[in-house]
């Protein structure tokens, strides 16, 4: 794994050119990320994670795969049956037009952490790369305190489309406010109030956006207490 200020490195396997280029692109533009090499079949995947397998089985040089289900010479199900075979444990986030459900189902169990349907615009791109961010910031120690965090961490995996946003919410200012809570410090959240002068938007709009986050696992909330009168609900990263 890398350092926590070390940039996730991607092998990006697709045996289309121009999408290969194109997702190297995408995962470039999105902070701590970094492309560490393309493979057009299965075979160059594999040749690649086991040149790079450390003998003590880690992988060097590659933290996460960018899987295309449909590979010329194998599928990006039966690669990962054989990098699992193989001992390589690496995670792997499937980039597919595939959508039948026994595919889903292996996938999920392979260990595939992420599933984006083809097409997709960048913004779901960046969304699925940056919900495996923050998961892997999650499980970067040796030891996981308790299960809160262990919840919070399969948390940070799912993430929703912004069509499935509730009428009125936008992913723009989902995004904006997902961020300005992060920023928050360690033990610390932010209340609607103090988010909306913040963000220049009205008290309502800020908490109708908080209670989503709340609500869907991607933030907590909290009573503030120390000041007169009912405390105050903030919202906290998880």
């Amino acid at each position: 794994m890398p350092e926590p200020d070390s940039p996730i490195r991607v092998l990006v396997v697709e045996d289309d050119p121009v999408t290969a280029e194109a997702h190297a692109a995408y995962t470039t533009r999105v902070a701590g990320f970094e492309v560490a090499g393309l493979a057009g079949t299965g075979a160059e995947a594999l040749r690649l994670l086991r040149d790079a397998r450390r003998p003590d089985g880690s992988i060097s040089g590659i933290d996460l795969i960018l899987l295309d289900v449909n590979l010329p010479d194998t599928t990006g199900i039966e690669l990962c049956r054989a990098l699992r075979a193989a001992g390589i444990e690496i995670d792997v986030i499937a980039v597919t037009a595939v959508r039948e459900a026994a595919v889903v189902r292996s996938a999920v169990s392979l260990g595939i952490v992420q599933y984006l349907i083809k097409p997709f615009a960048f913004a779901a791109f960046a969304e699925k790369l940056g919900a495996y961010r923050d998961y892997r910031a999650r499980v970067g120690s040796a030891i996981v305190t308790d299960q809160q965090e262990v919840d919070a961490s399969f948390a940070a995996l799912r993430v929703s489309s912004g069509s499935d946003l509730p009428k009125g919410l936008t992913r723009e200012t989902l995004d904006r406010i997902r961020t300005a809570v992060r920023a928050a410090p360690t033990g610390t959240g932010v209340s609607a109030a103090e988010l909306a002068a913040r963000l220049e938007l009205s008290r309502v709009t800020a908490r109708r956006y908080l209670e989503h986050l709340a609500d869907t696992g991607a933030v907590e909330r909290a009573n503030r207490y120390g000041t007169p009168g009912r405390p105050e609900v903030e919202y906290r990263p998880r």
